[in-house]
């Protein structure tokens, strides 16, 4: 694997597990009963941006390492996903 095709998947993979993180314990104005006027009621007031993004480095850098583990081993090869021969 390529130094360029290694930062593409850990780039793919960091946005995937990014956004499964996003919804996870946001408090909305709805939630809270403080709709500023002008507003969604589903705008978030806490929305833990920064702790997300570390979570999601550290998850992604261990799915990333297991990832190319296995690509780089050759356990699962390109020819092992063809299957119309």
């Amino acid at each position: 694997m390529a130094i360029t095709s290694a930062l593409v998947l850990y780039a793919v993979i960091w946005f995937m597990t990014f956004f499964v993180a996003l919804p996870i314990r946001i408090q909305t104005q709805g939630d809270l009963g403080t709709i500023e006027p002008g507003t969604q009621a589903g705008a978030p007031v806490h929305h833990h941006l920064k702790k997300k993004a570390i979570i999601t480095t550290l998850v992604a850098t261990l799915l990333w390492a297991v990832i190319s583990g296995i690509i780089l081993s050759g356990w699962i090869r390109i020819s092992d996903l063809d299957w119309t021969g």
